[in-house]
């Protein structure tokens, strides 16, 4: 009795969870679609596969899926190449294989190989591209070729819509725009914490649909309609509505740029999932964990379903999963049921969406955009050094120049850079004495020591003065590549004689087959670490060494 109390507890916390999240997602997951010049359809289907289809497989009692921001510069591009939408269905489809082929060989700590300025420069891009792309809608223009992105896959970057943008004005749809970014604004502010419980894009998209109809009424002039609103298909049986399902043209299979994109889906996507999922976990009250394989494996089948019957790529969504947790879920039964209402809606009241206006959902998308661009990212990239804000800003202005994938890639060549250049600069520590007796030079070797570092060591050891006494101390040292060993083992055995170095070892482990006892002093045997565990040093032990190699 008390399991089924108990699970009637959860029931209940889950079910009022999932409504909520149904009221956050469902003008996400139009504007998405909106977003990526697909059908708006292509967005609900998303949403139901994310929350019916990977609610069921994952092993995240608390994440919900769907159509993500991060993706969205993805889409446009590939539609733009590829030319149809049946096409690209493909690239959805071998995405979520490629996911379920990283689940099985266990790649669920894919998302920790990425820097984190790189990934903060993704996102940073793909929200600037967001913002371009949605000031057409936003004031009303619609766009004749229906691409209102900022590259072509003609003629590569172009701001020809944004500047067709002013030109076409609508008053209605600027209204309608404004309204709803103020609302967002204002929902945002610490001070409205008691109205937070409605969510905003819902509100937006009420109040902007609302507005409209008043227009009809009371300023016929300011009323959008016809391409300025949301087109879903108005089913009149159940034969209609399966048939408005757009399937996957199979051919696309054969082309390599249909594989390409893929694959490029399949990684953001799974990086973004993961992203998601850590940030969820945290969030739990129970503290559960998900495993990332597992998340990987339900992700893939849910983007083979999403492709196959004209969904947009699906990811887990930080928005979603949070709103979700603070509603109150307990399992996953709320994203189960928030995906069930999604289903229901399109289903039944397509019409009431089809009033919706564009300049609504483009507020929420603008809006979306601005949080993963805001200026504080850049203040705090720019805070953290230039090592940090380069490749940051160089991913972000990339994405949006180019594509998601080229950014990516010249933000890692250039994180790959600082890494190697830091890697040559800082190998060790150095410090060099001068005393009565001579000059005493000590190094010590960083915690890990690769052969990147292998050059700088060589030239430092090269310029020691002849007839100096070299200490070089591993004490702190957990890993010396084999080429960094081979060079100090040369050097001990002919250059150190060559030039009456005396060189003293500390901290070096016997596995590393160095010949500690061949060091030219007499009490040898007496310093700290000589054929010992390594020891952490103190100031004392220094001063104690360098007196009895100075004697």
């Amino acid at each position: 009795m008390s399991k089924e109390k108990s699970f009637f507890a959860n029931a209940k916390s889950d079910l009022t969870a999932g409504l909520i999240v149904f009221l956050i997602a469902l003008p996400l997951c139009l504007g998405i679609a909106q977003a990526s010049n697909a059908p708006p359809l292509a967005g609900i289907i998303a949403g139901v596969i994310g929350g019916i289809v990977i609610g069921f497989f994952s092993k995240s009692q608390l994440s919900v899926s769907g159509p993500a921001a991060g993706l969205v510069a993805i889409v446009i591009g590939a539609l733009e190449k590829l030319g149809a939408f049946e096409i690209f269905l493909c690239a959805v489809i071998l995405a979520g294989a490629f996911q379920l082929l990283l689940g099985f060989l266990r790649a669920g700590s894919i998302a920790n190989y990425f820097p984190t300025n790189v990934i903060e420069g993704m996102l940073a891009g793909i929200g600037l591209t967001i913002i371009i792309k949605q000031i057409p809608d936003a004031v009303g223009f619609v766009n004749p070729k229906h691409t209102e992105g900022m590259t072509d896959a003609d003629d590569g970057f172009t701001l020809q819509s944004i500047t067709d943008s002013f030109n076409h004005l609508e008053p209605g749809a600027i209204i309608i725009a404004m309204v709803g970014i103020g609302i967002l604004v204002l929902w945002s502010l610490k001070g409205m914490k008691k109205v937070q419980m409605i969510p905003a894009g819902l509100l937006v998209v009420i109040i902007g649909t609302l507005l409209n109809q008043l227009f009809a009424t009371v300023a016929p002039s300011l009323y959008v309609s016809g391409n300025h609103l949301v087109n879903l298909p108005v089913p009149k049986t159940a034969g209609d509505f399966f048939g408005n399902f757009k399937l996957p043209d199979l051919s696309g299979f054969a082309n390599p740029m249909v594989w390409s994109t893929g694959l490029v889906i399949a990684v953001v996507a799974s990086i973004e999932t993961l992203l998601c999922i850590e940030a969820t976990d945290k969030l739990d009250p129970q503290k559960r964990y998900t495993s990332g394989d597992a998340e990987l494996r339900a992700q893939g089948i849910g983007n083979i379903v999403s492709g196959f019957i004209g969904g947009l790529p699906i990811t887990s969504v930080i928005v979603r999963s949070s709103a979700n947790i603070n509603a109150g879920a307990r399992t996953k039964l709320s994203t189960i049921f928030h995906g069930s209402l999604l289903l229901v809606c399109v289903a039944t009241i397509p019409f009431i969406l089809n009033l919706i206006p564009k300049a609504g959902l483009a507020a929420i998308l603008i809006y979306t955009g601005y949080r993963l661009c805001r200026p504080a990212v850049f203040k705090h990239m720019w805070h953290a050094g230039l090592t940090q804000f380069l490749p940051f800003v160089i991913t972000a202005l990339a994405v949006v120049f180019l594509d998601l994938l080229k950014g990516v890639g010249l933000g890692m060549a250039f994180s790959i850079f600082y890494i190697l250049r830091n890697n040559l600069r800082i190998p060790f520590f150095y410090k060099r004495s001068v005393y009565e007796s001579g000059e005493v030079v000590r190094l010590e070797l960083a915690q890990e020591v690769s052969f990147l570092n292998k050059a700088s060591i060589k030239k430092t050891l090269e310029n020691i003065p002849e007839g100096s006494t070299l200490i070089l101390d591993a004490t702190n040292t957990e890993y010396i590549d084999y080429d960094v060993l081979e060079l100090i083992k040369e050097f001990q055995l002919s250059k150190a004689p060559d030039k009456d170095i005396r060189m003293s070892l500390i901290g070096f482990r016997n596995t590393y087959h160095l010949d500690i006892g061949s060091a030219d002093h007499k009490e040898e045997e007496e310093l700290p670490g000589y054929g010992q565990k390594p020891i952490r040093k103190t100031a004392g032990d220094y001063k104690k060494l360098l007196k009895q190699l100075t004697s």
